[in-house]
């Protein structure tokens, strides 16, 4: 199977994400800062604040699920506000997590909840925003044998990518999450855009409840694209515990779907 795992830049790159994601081959694709239209919008809004102005896809969760129609598609929103269009007309809009399973694939189990903070229903607000957590129990196509992934998107923080204090809370509810969902040595695997530093403490926790990180276990040192200008190139990580057969493992600079480079893995278990 492959499972593909991309921070999607609100879908800026929308021309080649749109010919690249059909054709990559995933069986679940999991896909983190995404928006989800609750209302008829524009193609394209803004999110803006002090720092940044973001062109977004405005269903961009729409767009995808029209793309994948062989998947069922779940959305695990953090936070509902405005975004607006040129005219500076705001539209109302969901920020979040999309993911896409292959619908001859047994989905056993779900959950989705919060690593950090609670949903916000009027607007972004300050950093660090609410972040959710995907978790799936996928049934082998041949029965008998289950694994559960998921993915998530840590918090930013302007700061840095370095540990804190919201970060190591962060840590201990994503490990707890996890480890309820998960049965006894069930195989699992853990992916995202977890804005850290390879460093981190969380990664700590994560290996000790039986998760290694293929990013930086294998010396991948670059996990953005060239679209990112920063010289900080650790964001993106692929955890698997001991029951994961990995059959291939890539993290492509090209073609420039986001500015970040997607997490491509194949396996069996």
């Amino acid at each position: 199977m492959r499972f593909v795992s991309l921070n999607a830049w609100g879908g800026r790159e929308w021309q080649a994400l749109s010919a690249w994601a059909p054709q990559v081959g995933a069986d679940i694709f999991c896909l983190q800062e995404m928006i989800r239209a609750p209302v008829p919008s524009p193609e394209w809004l803004e999110y803006a604040d002090a720092a940044r102005v973001l062109p977004q896809r405005a269903d961009l969760f729409g767009d995808m699920s029209a793309l994948l129609p062989d998947h069922a598609a779940y959305f695990a929103a953090a936070a509902r506000g405005p975004l607006t269009d040129p005219q500076g007309r705001a539209f109302v809009s969901e920020h979040g997590l999309g993911a896409w399973v292959a619908r001859d694939l047994a989905v056993a189990g779900l959950w989705q909840g919060f690593v950090h903070g609670a949903f916000r229903l009027d607007g972004w607000g300050p950093e660090p925003v609410p972040r959710t957590m995907q978790l799936f129990r996928i049934l082998a196509p041949s029965g008998g044998s289950s694994v559960v992934l998921g993915h998530l998107h840590g918090i930013r923080l302007p700061s840095g990518k370095g540990d804190s204090p919201e970060r190591t809370r962060q840590a201990k509810a994503l490990v707890a999450a996890l480890t309820a969902f998960r049965h006894q040595d069930e195989p699992c695997m853990l992916a995202g855009d977890f804005n850290l530093l390879p460093d981190s403490a969380t990664f700590e926790a994560l290996r000790a409840i039986g998760l290694h990180d293929l990013v930086t276990g294998r010396g991948i040192a670059d996990t953005r694209t060239a679209l990112y200008r920063k010289p900080q190139r650790h964001a993106n990580y692929m955890l698997v515990s001991d029951g994961i057969r990995v059959t291939g493992f890539d993290v492509p600079a090209t073609p420039e779907v986001s500015d970040h480079r997607p997490l491509i893995l194949d396996f069996d278990f």
